[in-house]
């Protein structure tokens, strides 16, 4: 089987990341990942590159496989894996087009399966802290030496999806000083974590959720409620940047 130093996990409307790629089938005891993964080369690294929702977008949050995907890529050996998602704003702060570093996550998702010691044998995974320091730090400065606006840090909740949030839930997650919302993010941290793959995801800004007109006492005016439209047209325009970023901090990963 071919082989590879880094995996990445492309979100919504991330499609396609390399070229000259070759494309491999990799075949997992949880069954089928989101489709083909595609093997190419960035520096002195090979890269292991899977969208998520896989190569039309047709599996929403809650139905992707993420053991096989996850599986997959430890089958293929790598030794980081690099997150890039779309996901909304919950502070004035962070802005749309801006990238978010996260360094904690809050779980509120349901019924996905989100671990792989399900018995007889059983292991307790330390998750205090969900992202790996190292490759965290990379992506950092490989942002800051491109002029790239990246929040180092930040807590990204996860919601079941499809659907987007109320406004209460918006206003909820907010005021408890989480950043950034999304619907991918877990168990995708967890699953790496079990298998030992230092892990980091990266966010691109896309909206501000459901809204922030009224925000603890904040007037925003003109800032709607999220749309899918609104965050696929945003990340077509905007997912050159975070594939610069990733061309640029993969050679110099640990």
């Amino acid at each position: 089987m071919s082989r590879a130093d880094v995996g990445v996990f492309g979100g919504s409307g991330f499609y396609s990341f390399l070229d000259d790629v070759d494309t491999v089938d990799v075949e997992t005891p949880y069954g089928a990942p989101s489709g083909p993964v595609t093997i190419g080369s960035v520096g002195d690294r090979r890269v292991a590159f899977l969208p998520r929702h896989g190569r039309r977008h047709e599996l929403p949050p809650h139905r992707i496989n993420y053991r096989a995907n996850v599986w997959a890529m430890r089958e293929l050996g790598v030794r980081a894996i690099v997150a890039p998602c779309a996901a909304g704003s919950l502070q004035v702060h962070i802005h749309p087009g801006e990238l978010v570093v996260v360094d904690q996550l809050v779980d509120r998702t349901s019924g996905r399966a989100d671990t792989f010691f399900d018995g007889p044998d059983v292991h307790h995974v330390s998750f205090a802290e969900p992202y790996d320091a190292g490759v965290r730090a990379v992506l950092v400065a490989a942002a800051a030496e491109l002029g790239l606006v990246a929040h180092d840090g930040g807590t990204m909740v996860v919601v079941q999806g499809p659907r987007f949030s109320t406004r209460a839930e918006s206003r909820w997650f907010g005021s408890m000083g989480w950043e950034v919302i999304n619907m991918t993010g877990y168990p995708e941290a967890v699953l790496a974590a079990e298998l030992a793959i230092p892990y980091a995801a990266v966010a691109l800004i896309t909206d501000y959720d459901a809204g922030l007109a009224g925000v603890d006492g904040i007037s925003v005016d003109g800032i709607e409620p999220v749309t899918e439209e609104m965050v696929f047209s945003f990340f077509e325009g905007n997912i050159e940047r975070v594939r610069t970023l990733l061309f640029a901090a993969i050679p110099l990963l640990p």
